[in-house]
């Protein structure tokens, strides 16, 4: 990183020197030496005292039009009208001097995270598009083509979180059924005594406290698309009752003497192996292959390679938007953390981090410390036992293991890692390389 400082004041670049470890700062003392230098080539960050050479105000605004530089200004009298103009006229920050420790190191830091910053997408996708470009996905669009103009059973294998109910709202929307209801229900949400009601309606009167007659699912979703989630939890009564169902086209309200004609797509899903639930007779068979007749398997997201950097980002775009949150960018150190990730709750997980970590964004860039601690606790898991059992060593081991601690705790985040260790950030990447710590 190329630091320019305008400044007169000599003391000030002592100042610095520790503060930008690592960094080349070149300073000038006089406005035509300002004035070469400024002209000599591109610079990462400029340094400007209000003061120097009775230009600094009227240079700032030269740079603002020049723009693409961060300018940050300093002064030996600062106020409330000169930080206002000077935020105007497009600094990135007003300090007195002398400086406050440690701010042009986070000032510089800050700047360095946002040169490695992805973007988020100009245009979201609308509500019902499945964001994916994996083998496996690729695989799930092709059979969603295939059946979706069909009126043919379907059924969702996946574990929990993978967005089957998604799949099946898709699947809905691009059928010709797509004007009718699209109706769900999770099977094992309800109470068995209750579900079947739920699923088929009832009569007046068909049990206590039945005081009207109520349309089920089934009736609700006729001309449209039946999602019937976690079915594998289903008992083999009720599962007798949606075959018929299914096979019939017609259903019986609870307490009822006479079908009621239907006429509704069925999509299940489930997170159960319901072949392996056949052999072990808790699923009918006959039922499995109705339901099957065409099957949709949905990876996981750690299967899903790269589609996690675009859910990310597509999430990170969408809540920036609904919580009308500043967020334009995400560091390249999220990634590495989410790659790092397991995520056994999936998509599912995966949006829940996203719209907690914008939530509590400050700026405009997502950084590793605003995503939720549970994303690295597995690191700090093992971190914390290393600790407990750590014996009497060297400074120089003991050094080690600290920064390697700080390394699992932060997610190998080197700004956060470095601010809790207390040194800069290039001397914590020298120490990683210095003691064969990874990739600094």
């Amino acid at each position: 990183m190329k630091v320019l400082l305008l400044d007169s004041d000599r003391s000030v670049g002592r100042t610095l020197e520790p503060e930008l470890e690592g960094a080349e700062l070149h300073a000038a003392q006089g406005l035509t030496e300002g004035l070469r230098m400024l002209g000599l080539g591109s610079w990462d960050l400029i340094l400007l005292d209000a003061d120097f050479s009775d230009a600094g105000m009227e240079l700032l605004g030269r740079l603002r039009e020049d723009g693409g530089t961060p300018v940050v200004l300093l002064t030996s009298h600062p106020s409330m009208d000169l930080a206002m103009e000077a935020i105007r006229q497009g600094a990135h920050d007003v300090l007195a001097k002398p400086l406050p420790r440690g701010r042009v190191r986070e000032i510089v830091t800050g700047i360095e995270e946002v040169r490695r910053v992805r973007p988020l997408p100009a245009d979201l996708p609308p509500e019902d598009v499945i964001v994916g470009s994996s083998a496996g996905m690729m695989a799930v669009f092709k059979t969603i083509a295939k059946a979706a103009g069909s009126d043919a059973t379907v059924l969702v294998l996946g574990e929990s979180g993978t967005g089957k109910e998604m799949v099946a709202r898709v699947l809905h929307s691009r059928s010709h059924r797509a004007r009718g209801q699209f109706v769900a229900i999770n099977c094992a949400a309800i109470p068995e005594n209750l579900l079947e009601s739920e699923l088929f309606g009832h009569e007046k009167g068909a049990f206590t406290g039945a005081i009207g007659r109520r349309i089920g699912r089934f009736e609700r979703a006729s001309g449209g698309t039946l999602f019937l989630d976690e079915i594998g939890d289903m008992s083999l009564a009720l599962q007798s009752k949606i075959l018929r169902a299914i096979q019939e086209r017609e259903i019986e309200r609870v307490g009822g003497n006479s079908t009621v004609a239907i006429d509704v797509r069925i999509v299940a899903a489930t997170n159960r192996d319901l072949s392996a639930a056949v052999r072990e007779g808790r699923f009918r068979e006959d039922l499995f292959y109705r339901l099957a007749v065409v099957t949709l398997n949905l990876p996981a997201l750690r299967e899903r390679g790269a589609d996690l950097d675009l859910l990310a980002t597509h999430l990170v775009a969408r809540y920036a938007r609904e919580h009308r949150r500043p967020v334009r960018g995400v560091s390249e150190e999220v990634f590495t953390i989410l790659h790092r990730h397991p995520w056994p709750g999936n998509v599912r997980q995966l949006r829940n981090a996203m719209e907690r970590a914008v939530v509590m964004a400050e700026g405009e860039v997502l950084l590793p410390q605003h995503l939720p601690a549970e994303v690295v606790a597995p690191q700090q898991a093992r971190a914390a036992e290393e600790a407990a059992e750590m014996p009497l060593v060297t400074l120089e081991e003991m050094e080690r293991r600290m920064i390697r601690r700080a390394l699992a705790e932060t997610g190998s985040n080197l700004t956060v890692a470095a601010d809790r260790l207390g040194i800069h950030r290039n001397t914590l990447r020298r120490k990683i390389a210095e003691y064969e710590l990874g990739e600094p």
